[in-house]
């Protein structure tokens, strides 16, 4: 009988991989020291991610910063969420990239990743301690809110259905009607 090893790599094994070249021309990410090719966005979930990323640039404006699909920096992993709400100024990320402290609200358009972003990246999360992580579930149009990480478990969930509104963690001021997300 063979027994399978998984070679896992350190955050800092992956930049030096992507300092390289070895990773160019693939979209991969870093999750709990496995490196993942990402799925490609179909249409629909870039146009409301696109949508929903300018929403949010225009409601947190001179609040915090909005970064599409670029990476964030937690333990082992290198994940690029869909949409990072991140604190500021900005140019603190042209030495590195976001680290736990700094984000306010993750958040995943799922599509075909649905099972991956509510099991294996939720866990990721919370296990970082994000405080707040949302992911759009484009095929039944709704939006799965978990809160509140202990231990690696995020203490609180919520379905919100297309009339129910939702505000940030860090910006409860801030009002978001679910049924924007998916508005044309």
């Amino acid at each position: 009988m063979v027994t399978l090893t998984t070679a896992k790599f350190s955050v800092e094994d992956y930049h030096k991989m992507i300092e390289y070249g070895l990773l160019n021309n693939r979209q991969v990410e870093l999750i709990n020291g496995i490196i993942l090719e990402m799925s490609p966005e179909g249409t629909e979930q870039a146009y409301l991610g696109e949508t929903f990323a300018n929403h949010l640039r225009r409601l947190t404006q001179g609040f915090a910063w909005i970064r599409e699909a670029r990476p964030i920096t937690i333990s082992n992993s290198e994940p690029e969420p869909d949409i990072a709400v991140v604190r500021l100024p900005h140019s603190m990320y042209r030495s590195h990239h976001p680290y736990p402290e700094d984000i306010y609200l993750l958040i995943e358009i799922s599509y075909s990743t649905l099972g991956f972003d509510t099991s294996e990246k939720r866990d990721t999360y919370a296990t970082a301690e994000i405080q707040d992580y949302w992911v759009v579930d484009v095929k039944n149009k709704q939006l799965i809110v978990y809160r509140f990480p202990l231990n690696g478990i995020y203490q609180n969930e919520i379905i919100l259905s297309l009339e129910e509104t939702v505000s940030p963690l860090a910006f409860p001021e801030i009002k978001i009607n679910v049924n924007q997300i998916f508005r044309d």
